[in-house]
């Protein structure tokens, strides 16, 4: 459910930049960082019963996501945009609340592979077809990228030590 959600929240960001973006400005893309990863904090935090301070976190992880895109980019061109994405799983994993070991696995889980997912859906923007963009196509799009982060940091482990750690004190 998570993942149609953000599904949504970025073809409607997709949408916004095609429709009134004429000029890429930074911070229309710090902006929008911010606003997807509130979004995937609030997603998260709702799952840990804590959907404000997860919205928060998401909006620092989001800034500093899309911070890094934009101190990369200049080096790495258009590949800053992968790091960026997995660095902001990474983040997501980091304040899940559990324990820094389960919490930093889960983090390069979700930012591997979803990462992965990024990247094959990222025709979307560098090889748009032609014409107007198809946002149902980048809904499904963004669901392909989005599920496996949210898989790997919400999917319970085997083992309950991590279930213990979680009920110390959650972030998200």
């Amino acid at each position: 459910m998570s993942a149609l959600l953000l599904a949504a929240v970025s073809t409607i960001g997709d949408f916004l930049w095609a429709r009134f973006v004429t000029e890429h400005r930074t911070a229309y893309g710090l902006l929008h960082g911010i606003v997807v990863c509130l979004a995937i904090g609030f997603a998260l935090g709702v799952h840990r019963r804590r959907p404000l301070a997860g919205a928060l976190a998401g909006a620092v992880v989001g800034l500093a996501a899309a911070a890094s895109f934009y101190g990369l980019a200049p080096w790495l061109g258009y590949s800053a945009m992968f790091v960026a994405w997995m660095g902001l799983w990474v983040g997501f994993g980091l304040i899940s609340g559990s324990a820094i070991r389960s919490s930093v696995a889960r983090g390069v889980a979700a930012a591997v592979l979803s990462g992965a997912a990024f990247y094959a859906i990222s025709g979307i923007w560098t090889r748009p077809g032609p014409g107007a963009p198809d946002y149902l196509y980048h809904y499904l799009c963004w669901t392909v990228a989005f599920l496996p982060g949210f898989l790997a940091l919400l999917v319970r482990a085997a083992s309950s030590s991590d279930d213990d750690s979680r009920s110390q004190s959650s972030a998200v």
